[in-house]
């Protein structure tokens, strides 16, 4: 066995995990590099590196002795291939990397979940799926609270209602703090400036709706844009990619 407990005489072990909404591995890390991918609902995968929503169509490779904690942001399947990384030399991923899962991909997942797999039929499904990894240009979307108890209230309250556009100088008001204040604080507690981390939580406050299959438009005002377009344009700024390739129609 190794010493995640998979069975040596294997590169891949695949693990299948049902992840009812709310269930949470806490930090936690691997020997193996792990491939973690939903098979259905979302997943939510957090290093210090990062952390990325995962629909169906994506998958991200953890490599191996990265802390991470993962869970569902909703009813979730997770089906993950841990891979030994003797086994996979050619992949020199460094860091969690996001990969494209389309069809071909999720069927050697499942292919390669099978038992009774001949040796030789597993060790040829195995390079394929080695084979078939591509790297997707998405950015990891996170934001972190501030400390302070000031901007802390309204990054709260933002993430009640991500749709809530009010300028620093009403939420000053609000906390008992000058603009000037807030600004400075969610930099120097955050790395990011105000609008730009409301506009991080947007798209994380989106994406769960758009995997539940919330029309663009609707999650557009349901996070604050006047428009599809704008929310369109500001998710491909932020994301790397637009919510139509993030997250494809399923026929």
């Amino acid at each position: 066995m190794s010493p995640d407990g998979h069975p040596a005489a294997t590169a891949i072990f695949i693990g299948h995990f049902t992840m009812p909404r709310g269930t949470t591995y806490g930090r936690h890390w691997h020997s193996f590099h792990q491939l973690a991918w939903a098979a259905k609902g979302l997943l939510r995968v957090s290093s210090e590196r990062g952390a990325w929503l995962l629909p169906p169509s994506l998958a991200l490779w953890m490599p191996a002795w990265v802390p991470h904690t993962t869970e569902s942001a909703g009813d979730t399947v997770m089906r993950s291939a841990y891979v030994d990384p003797a086994a996979s030399p050619e992949i020199r991923w460094p860091e969690p990397t996001v990969v494209a899962a389309g069809p071909l991909l999720q069927a050697l997942i499942d292919h390669l979940g099978r038992t009774g797999l001949a040796p030789d039929a597993r060790s040829r499904a195995e390079a394929v799926l080695l084979d078939v990894l591509h790297p997707v240009p998405v950015t990891s979307v996170s934001v972190t609270e501030p400390r302070d108890p000031r901007a802390r209230a309204v990054a709260r309250a933002l993430v009640r209602d991500p749709a809530d556009g009010r300028p620093l100088e009403a939420w000053g008001t609000e906390v008992g703090a000058s603009a000037r204040t807030l600004a400075r604080l969610f930099v120097a507690e955050t790395g990011l400036a105000f609008g730009q981390w409301r506009e991080q939580l947007r798209m994380q406050s989106a994406m769960p709706l758009l995997a539940e299959g919330m029309t663009v438009e609707a999650v557009a005002r349901r996070v604050g844009y006047g428009s599809a377009s704008s929310f369109v344009a500001a998710f491909r700024r932020v994301v790397g990619v637009t919510p139509r390739q993030y997250f494809p129609v399923r026929g």
